[in-house]
């Protein structure tokens, strides 16, 4: 379990980077009020601007230490290139949304307080840490010029644990009715994920569970698609796209699901999510993996309107008010973006699928902000996985934004992957993948802008 975490992904670097000091970087660390602590480091050739690296989900009980930056390389370029880092580790480990952001400006304060205070901050974070990279720009927006939130959870905190539930209630209601298998108020958190795993594995022998795994996938948007060293499976390759989907259902998505679920449930105070009103055919028929299911269903001689039936039919889940205000408060986005916001995302990603950018840019838009909002895309399977090139290279762009006001065509695919390319085979560790693209529908979109 300690594996699974909603941060950085294994394409250029790991999920602990090695801390990046020399003599050419002075480096701070301490620790904050409530016991998290900070790193930050100054380049002696400092150019003004602090970087706020947010990092990602650490699993409870892994080690939680400060982190300053997402890949090494990607450090050491900004630090070489006059960019001060800082980070801290947040006070708990879990959905920490509620210890990040303070702990996070209590960084930015620390900064001001040892350093002196920069002529600009920019935020920026993988996944989880997106997520707190889009919160902070929010809720104190006075402290940021602009913000880098990649892979991140921009759907929102309600809309993103909506769709695992729905998923995780096909799973329960088609591969294991009378398992025991717990989608909410979880008791047993290690017991229900081994319940999971073998319900997984059973279903994957037969052409019937495959389609019944490819339907639970489908209402998570999961991608068909796992190997960032591997291509893309065929748009008809369904076999393929199943098999993809059963890895990220029982290697990564599953334990979110069906166990560290639990640890948001006891900080919220009760289930975060419900099934109330929802029309699972519609919720299929809006799925970028529609066809796919319609495909393997076929080919199973199932009926898929059959098993719809079945999951419409069971029990609608309720969810505590309580606890769902509280995952609204931490965190669910009004599209306020009063900075310019460049978001990055693989296109394969099966734990952040790519749809959330297109909630976000949906809120953005009826915020009437959108002008502010640019999204990068990478034609790569697996979360974070972002070469250090392509992440120098979205944050260059975002800098030109903030030094010349305007985006113009920056943002478009060739320009990322020019600009990627040009940096040489030290940053591109695999080539630059940058590709035009549009997310489908986020599937439960919920936002302070319509909720």
């Amino acid at each position: 379990m300690c594996a699974i975490a909603l941060g950085a992904g294994t394409l250029a670097f790991g999920a602990a980077p090695t801390v990046l000091a020399s003599g050419h970087a002075r480096t701070l660390t301490g620790t904050l009020h409530d016991g998290a602590t900070y790193l930050i480091q100054v380049p002696a050739n400092w150019n003004g601007t602090l970087v706020l690296y947010s990092h990602g989900y650490v699993t409870p009980g892994s080690p939680n230490p400060a982190t300053d930056v997402g890949d090494p390389l990607t450090g050491q370029w900004l630090l070489s290139n006059g960019y001060a880092l800082a980070g801290s580790s947040y006070a708990t480990t879990g959905w920490a949304l509620q210890q990040a952001i303070p702990d996070q400006l209590s960084t930015l304060n620390t900064f001001d307080r040892r350093v002196g205070t920069p002529t600009r901050t920019i935020a920026w974070g993988h996944s989880l840490g997106g997520m707190i990279t889009a919160a902070l720009l929010q809720v104190a927006p006075d402290r940021f010029i602009a913000a880098l939130p990649m892979c991140g959870v921009v759907g929102g905190g309600v809309g993103t644990w909506n769709v695992a539930l729905d998923a995780a209630v096909a799973v329960q209601q088609l591969l294991g009715p009378a398992s025991g298998l717990q989608v909410v108020n979880i008791t047993d958190p290690t017991t229900n994920l081994g319940i999971a795993e073998t319900l997984f594995a059973a279903a994957q022998a037969t052409p019937q569970g495959r389609a019944r795994i490819a339907l639970a996938s489908a209402l998570g948007d999961v991608p068909g698609w796992f190997n960032p060293a591997s291509p893309e499976p065929a748009p008809t390759d369904y076999v393929t796209q199943e098999a993809n989907q059963f890895l990220w259902q029982t290697q990564v998505d599953g334990p979110f699901a069906y166990l560290l679920r639990a640890e948001l449930e006891a900080r919220a105070g009760g289930n975060v999510s419900w099934t109330t009103g929802v029309n699972f055919t519609q919720q299929l028929a809006m799925s970028s993996d529609y066809a796919e299911v319609q495909g393997l269903y076929s080919s199973a001689g199932l009926s898929l309107s059959a098993d719809l039936a079945n999951l419409q039919a069971s029990k609608p889940i309720a969810a505590a008010p309580t606890a769902v205000k509280y995952l609204t408060k931490y965190i669910t986005f009004n599209g306020d973006l009063d900075r310019p916001v460049l978001t990055l995302h693989t296109t394969g990603d099966g734990l952040v699928v790519n749809q959330a950018e297109q909630a976000y840019r949906a809120v953005a838009q009826d915020a009437g902000d959108a002008q502010n909002l640019r999204e990068g895309y990478v034609s790569r399977a697996g979360h974070c996985t972002f070469t250090p090139a392509e992440t120098i290279a979205a944050f260059q762009t975002l800098i030109h934004r903030v030094d010349t006001g305007m985006w113009g065509d920056s943002t478009a695919a060739d320009d990322l992957e020019a600009a990627a390319t040009a940096l040489g085979p030290t940053y591109n560790t695999v080539p630059a993948a940058f590709i035009v693209f549009q997310p489908t529908r986020f599937l439960r979109p919920f936002d302070l802008g319509q909720n």
